[in-house]
This record gives C-alpha cells, structure tokens and sequence, in this order.
C-alpha cells in the first residue's frame, strides 16, 4: 500500500462518499463473484507454452462488469482503473503486486 501525504489523511477524515463509491460498494457485496467465476472456468483460456498469461478470471469479470455500468471502452476501463479512486477500491483484489510494480491488465487484454 503506498503512503499517503498528511493533507490526504486529513482530508479523509471529512470526505462524503460519492454515488458511485456507495454504488460500488453495493454491487461488490451483492455480486457472487466467486460463483460466477466457477462457471466461467471451463470456458476461461488456460495458458500453454511461452507467452503472456490471461488475467485471472474474478479480476476480469468486475473490470468487465465495471465496462458495461459505465459503459466504457477497453482503453476507457484501463484509463479509468488508473484514476477513479472508486474502481479501484472495488477492483482492489483485482490489483497485481508484483516486485516493483502495480499490474493492470492492459487495453489489449481482451476486456
């Protein structure tokens, strides 16, 4: 998790939630994303030889789920992943932590 400034921490103390965090927040609770992503499986690629690994399949299925309430592109998604403090808060198990980086799929992934 990345420190936050002291003006951020103070600013949290006084923040309203938006309508699309208290949104998110819903569908997050509500959503069976673990039942839906046993019936995804079967059909999910499974990765042979070299080359780039698929996304998980629970971190595909909420950023396609965030697609189509927002009606976003590929790119669109991938831009807004990066800044709407809300998306990611709902995709925050869907983040990589790698070594050194933060992984998102990209807008060529097949979103």
């Amino acid at each position: 998790m990345r420190q936050q400034s002291f003006a951020a921490d103070d600013f949290e103390k006084y923040r309203k939630k938006t309508r699309k965090e208290i949104f998110l927040e819903e569908m997050d609770r509500i959503i069976p994303w673990k039942t839906l992503s046993k019936v995804i499986k079967p059909y999910y690629p499974k990765p042979k030889g070299a080359g780039r690994r698929p996304i998980g399949i629970q971190r595909m299925l909420r950023i396609h789920f965030l697609q189509h309430w927002f009606e976003l592109s590929g790119p669109g998604v991938e831009e807004t992943l990066y800044d709407s403090r809300a998306m990611r808060q709902l995709s925050a198990s869907i983040w990589v932590r790698s070594r050194y980086q933060t992984r998102l799929p990209s807008s060529t992934s097949d979103i």
